[in-house]
């Protein structure tokens, strides 16, 4: 069952209604004692000559009440019910007004010089950095931040992050040619030598494996001698080779023009030549590329490290003590103290923030004055002029009144000139 207008009002409202009928019935009374005095003055205008001043200053009175009673009355219904032209201008122009509203509002508030002057003279950089820099603001904003950031991660999908993360890669990873870019850059690491601390890193750490594993080369070679051959001489044998590696391994280690090094070089210059040029080595490397995003253990990965990423966000997030938050809120009290003495950084972002809204109200000021016309548009033309009537009706009310005192004075002048000149 839909609500009256009277079911919709709120306590504000409820409280203008009172105070309207209260104002309308004191614009009442005035009309009242106009009529009365009237009838007196007319009644003893005879016998007292100068009761005909107060007759006119009533009579005065009575048309100036009356006339503006229908003035304000004609903006919200037709008076006494009749359908007289141009009365009842605010229900049946209805939508016509809140266009002329949502207009207004986009022409003189929702313009990029106005809301920049606003937000210049507020020094909203001056007043954050105040309010971040005290220990309790910035631990409430660091609440408040965390916990938009659980509410969203909570809300995140898993299967749509997954999603999107592969859509991504393969976007940005999958399907672009790796080949030419590979050789490319790899070309200009040989050339820069760029890659000697990796070949020396990969030294040291075959050099290290060797000392601690001397146990691996037992049995190496050995084990594919004839049986005939004395257990010494396989010891020999095992240990000449492991001696051999160490040696070699040394050598590389010592030794920055190795020929072994020399080849590492040739190998990854033709190796990037092939990347660039060769078509089956480009071939090999998209095939493994792909094979490699397409393995569902790579999935299973991926989909294990946003798991676990998410959970303990969501974990320290929640954790007042956790260093996350900690770090969040001595990052928002550095940020208050800074934008506190720092006055070239308050400038900057004072000035990012008038672009920022400028750049909003610029782009979306007909949207948001829309909303204007839009909610007008919807209301129903009662409950419309109902609205108004309480925002507005109550001082609509002085306007009868003066018009009856406005009236009274103006019958009694009006009387007493012409009293005065046609006798």
């Amino acid at each position: 069952m839909p609500r009256t207008p009277t079911e919709l009002l709120t306590i504000a409202d409820q409280a203008r209604r009172a105070s309207l009928r209260r104002m309308k019935a004191v614009a009442l009374g005035a009309l009242i004692l106009m009529a009365a005095l009237f009838v007196a003055g007319f009644a003893f205008e005879d016998a007292v000559p100068a009761m005909a001043y107060l007759r006119a200053a009533a009579e005065g009175g009575m048309v100036g009440a009356l006339a503006d009673w229908f003035a304000v009355t004609a903006l919200f219904r037709h008076p006494l019910g009749l359908p007289i032209p141009h009365t009842a201008i605010i229900p049946s122009r209805k939508d016509e007004i809140g266009r002329t509203l949502g207009e207004f509002v986009e022409t003189n508030f929702l313009s990029s010089p106005v809301v920049r002057e606003k937000l210049g003279s507020a020094r909203m950089a001056e007043r954050a950095g105040t309010w971040l820099a005290q220990p309790e603001h910035a631990e409430r904003g660091a609440s408040e931040g965390a916990a938009m950031a659980q509410g969203v991660l909570r809300a995140l999908s898993d299967d749509d992050v997954q999603e999107l993360v592969a859509s991504l890669a393969r976007e940005h990873l999958i399907e672009p040619e790796w080949g030419t870019p590979a050789g490319a850059s790899l070309r200009r690491v040989v050339a820069s030598g760029a890659h000697r601390a990796a070949v020396d890193l990969a030294a040291d750490s075959v050099a290290g494996w060797l000392r601690e594993n001397s146990d691996a080369f037992a049995g190496l070679v050995s084990r594919r001698l004839p049986s005939w051959l004395p257990s010494v001489a396989h010891r020999v044998i095992d240990g000449a080779l492991y001696n051999e590696a160490v040696s070699f391994v040394d050598a590389v280690r010592a030794d920055h023009r190795h020929p072994a090094r020399a080849a590492i070089d040739r190998y990854l210059a033709r190796l990037a030549d092939n990347l660039q040029h060769d078509e089956d080595t480009r071939a090999k490397l998209e095939a493994a590329k792909t094979a490699l995003f397409d393995s569902p253990r790579v999935r299973e990965l991926a989909a294990s490290a946003w798991d676990t990423a998410k959970n303990g966000l969501i974990a320290s997030l929640g954790d007042e003590s956790s260093a996350l938050r900690t770090r969040i809120r001595e990052a928002l009290m550095e940020t208050g103290e800074r934008l506190q003495s720092d006055a070239p950084l308050r400038q900057r972002v004072d000035g990012w923030v008038m672009d920022a809204a400028g750049f909003l109200v610029e782009r979306y000021r007909h949207d948001i004055a829309s909303i204007i016309t839009d909610t007008v548009e919807k209301w129903d033309a009662e409950e419309t002029t109902e609205k108004i009537e309480l925002l507005v009706g109550r001082d609509l009310q002085y306007i009868r009144l003066n018009g009856t005192v406005v009236g009274a004075l103006a019958g009694l002048v009006i009387f007493a000139v012409a009293h005065a000149v046609f006798g």
